[in-house]
């Protein structure tokens, strides 16, 4: 199975409007609607892009077809943007996503 996971030093943030990617590396950011944040949580979690679909399909009124084109198109922009890796085949032992936390600033 593909799964796809975060590069080491991008990170998650959650916003009330959907999530965060944080490339500390390179001092980016990319916002993702709630849409896109499904698809984002499901792969990091170690699911397919196929579970991503289903995942869409349930939330939203979207047919698999189109579910599927912007999957793989988020993918390939996650891809392209050097975010994350993927990997075929299980790991023994899974990362979970980083989540991005402020710094704490002496006072």
């Amino acid at each position: 199975m593909t799964t796809l996971k975060l590069r080491d030093g991008v990170f998650t943030a959650e916003t009330e409007y959907g999530i965060a990617l944080l490339d500390e590396d390179h001092d980016q950011y990319w916002t993702l609607n709630p849409s896109a944040a499904i698809v984002v949580r499901t792969l990091l979690d170690g699911k397919s892009p196929d579970e991503a679909v289903r995942a869409l399909t349930e939330q939203y009124a979207v047919d698999a077809d189109s579910a599927h084109r912007d999957v793989e198109e988020l993918i390939g922009e996650l891809r392209s943007a050097g975010l994350v890796e993927q990997h075929t085949g299980h790991s023994p032992a899974r990362r979970r996503p980083h989540r991005w936390r402020p710094e704490k600033r002496p006072s």
